[in-house]
């Protein structure tokens, strides 16, 4: 009966630890944005239906998009950028979807002003 109850323990702890039992989420390292956050439909003309699109100057310089996947968070914010674009700071994990950078968000804010 020890050694069947030994064999169970370290199979889960295997199963835990090893990438293809625990899935995506031990890859998705949390990232946080910092940029400028648009309507895809109003303001980028893209789709038919309003998402937030965050932002972020790429290393070359050209800007780079990150697609807010739809969750209560984004859902929450997005009244925030519908008809107008503001500077954000987000947090969340991104991924690439069919050539898209998917941002899952945790919490997205309105960057603060900067006072001289």
């Amino acid at each position: 009966m020890k050694k069947l109850a030994i064999m169970f323990a370290s199979l889960a702890v295997f199963a835990l630890t090893t990438p293809s039992f625990a899935g995506d989420t031990a890859k998705e390292k949390e990232r946080t944005l910092k940029g400028e956050a648009k309507c895809a439909k109003c303001m980028l003309k893209e789709g038919d239906k309003c998402q937030t699109v965050i932002q972020v100057k790429g290393k070359d310089g050209k800007p780079v998009n990150y697609y807010v996947v739809d969750n209560e968070v984004a859902k929450n914010f997005h009244e925030n950028v519908c008809h107008g674009s503001k500077e954000v700071t987000a947090k969340g994990t991104v991924k690439t979807v069919d050539g898209k950078k998917e941002f899952t968000a945790s919490k997205i804010e309105v960057a603060k002003a900067k006072t001289s």
